[in-house]
């Protein structure tokens, strides 16, 4: 039950970090990448998406 709990966590800290070098590469943009980063992963599948 500990070794998901830590996974989960690792997921959505690597999903925050991606999702803010991905938004601050695209727009140069401190605060976007802020708000990009909270939403993390609906943010990178967008990304993925879109572009």
């Amino acid at each position: 039950m500990s070794y998901r709990r830590e996974t989960i966590k690792t997921g959505i800290s690597f999903g925050s970090a991606l999702a803010i070098v991905i938004s601050f590469t695209a727009n140069k943009s401190i605060l976007w990448a802020i708000l990009h980063g909270i939403f993390s992963w609906v943010y990178v599948i967008y990304y993925a998406i879109v572009y």
